[in-house]
């Protein structure tokens, strides 16, 4: 029998026979009443906005019954709401995440209302590290280059998701039914972000697209009259990453998967990686090379790793060596990747040049969300704002310094290095193998396209970069594969 105190209150019996107390029906007549003048007062509109309110808390209770929806809801919005942000002016995309984030906590503790929460599943090293990350960011509201608070408050993304969804993460998805719920969300909103994009190539972008084109986006996005296509996102580079990124996770991640599911996410992927290539974004073809090298390094197997390397060599043969396809846009444009000489490439050289005179003398940086042309908002004379990141390394080098730097860095190989250990001598599953190499994999891809464009800290993909480092840290909880020394111990008990 349940104990009284461990009573959801958002699971209590309702039916018709509440409708026999007085103050239900009360309730009910004052509740057609309001609905009457507000029809009458407002027509269509008010039919509108009472169906919106509807919705809105029909919403809250479910995420109330099940916490887990929240955490669903932010990886489903971050694929899209920067892209709703061109149809909505002055919309504040930053505050809705960070508003579903702590609905979601507030619904874990609500969840448990006259019970303690259980925090003890993200009491993890994940878990600290986040912590850590988070309290160094706060550090930089001191930081004596610092000039703008707004600014630094603008810069939030590059520490506080991984401070909120991390033990959230930990917490909620903990069996591998959830897990599998998060790939299928992830991957059937990869494949509208494909769609999407599809439709910008073949038909062109739309009125609130030009828009945002013609406020200066067409310098990055039309090159040579031809768009690079973004879709939804923030810009071609995070389109483009971050569909290389799917790309790699829904294809090995199928290979654990049967039937229907195995075809699902094969779908996934090759649209993922078509979305890739429409992109226009040299440096996301990096994603696939080092995330594919990196899961057969994973597979323990020389004729594997032969086989994948040889594979491998051959792209970058076709890119580097040949003009094989040169007439597809596409793909003379991620050729140029392979080019060393290359004048982007040399420019973004040159001002990290700028940069490392600058920050010499700057071992904190020069304030969060004070680096790249994003921070003319705030500070459009300031001299950082006046030169070009690019990288995500380079963006987090100069807001936080070399130290903040080192430390993001030792987050991101101790994460990859913990979990590729995991799957080369702890899992014993092979299905829960393959599923954390598909993470391990993307993670690793998405590490080294991030020294050529700003991929691993926008929207979708640091959202969905957290939640795998979290996940891949906690394999133990979907390995369902004993231990045979165990099993062979505790027989013997027996």
């Amino acid at each position: 029998m349940k104990r009284n105190n461990q009573i959801n209150p958002f699971e209590v019996h309702t039916g018709s026979n509440r409708l026999a107390e007085p103050r239900s029906i009360i309730f009910l007549l004052i509740t057609v009443f309001i609905f009457s003048l507000i029809f009458a007062s407002l027509g269509m509109m008010g039919i509108g906005l009472l169906t919106g309110l509807f919705f809105v808390i029909l919403y809250a209770f479910s995420l109330f019954k099940q916490p887990i929806l929240g955490l669903y809801t932010a990886i489903g919005l971050s694929f899209i709401l920067i892209g709703i942000g061109r149809y909505v002016k002055d919309l504040q995309v930053g505050l809705g995440m960070d508003g579903i984030l702590v609905l979601t906590y507030l619904a874990l503790i609500m969840n448990r209302f006259k019970e303690r929460v259980d925090w003890s599943p993200a009491n993890k090293d994940i878990t600290f590290l986040s912590i850590i990350w988070f309290g160094y960011a706060l550090f930089e509201i001191v930081n004596p280059e610092a000039r703008s608070m707004p600014a630094w408050f603008s810069g939030r993304g590059v520490f506080l998701y991984m401070f909120l969804m991390v033990p959230l993460t930990l917490l909620l998805i903990n069996d591998n039914r959830k897990l599998d719920t998060f790939l299928y969300i992830w991957g059937a909103v990869s494949i509208l972000a494909t769609l999407k994009g599809i439709i910008q190539l073949k038909f062109g972008v739309d009125q609130w697209e030009q828009g945002w084109l013609n406020e200066g986006n067409y310098k990055t996005h039309i090159l040579f009259g031809k768009l690079r296509v973004f879709s939804f996102m923030s810009d071609a580079g995070q389109f483009g990453g971050n569909q290389g990124y799917t790309g790699v996770v829904a294809i090995i991640y199928s290979m654990s998967q049967k039937g229907k599911s195995k075809v699902f996410f094969m779908i996934v992927g090759i649209l993922a990686l078509y979305g890739m290539i429409i992109s226009g974004t040299r440096g996301a073809i990096s994603v696939p090379l080092a995330g594919f090298m990196i899961f057969f390094v994973l597979r323990k197997n020389i004729r594997v790793l032969a086989i994948g390397v040889s594979l491998l060599l051959l792209v970058f043969i076709f890119f580097r060596f040949t003009l094989i396809g040169q007439g597809n846009d596409q793909i003379r444009r991620m050729r140029t990747a392979f080019d060393p000489n290359d004048a982007s490439l040399q420019v973004r050289l040159d001002n990290q040049k700028i940069l490392s005179r600058y920050l010499a003398t700057r071992p904190f940086g020069g304030g969060i969300g004070h680096g790249g042309v994003k921070a003319q908002k705030y500070l459009p004379y300031a001299f950082l704002s006046q030169i070009a990141t690019d990288s995500w390394y380079v963006l987090v080098w100069v807001e936080a310094g070399i130290v903040g730097l080192l430390i993001h860095l030792f987050i991101l190989f101790y994460t990859l290095g913990k979990a590729s250990y995991k799957v080369m001598f702890r899992i014993r599953d092979p299905m829960i193998k393959l599923k954390m190499s598909a993470l391990i994999a993307g993670m690793a891809g998405v590490m080294v396209a991030s020294y050529g464009n700003a991929v691993l800290g926008g929207m979708p993909t640091a959202m969905l970069l957290y939640t795998s480092m979290a996940i891949m840290l906690n394999s133990e909880v979907f390995d369902t594969k004993e231990d045979p020394l165990k099993s062979t111990l505790k027989t013997i008990e027996v």
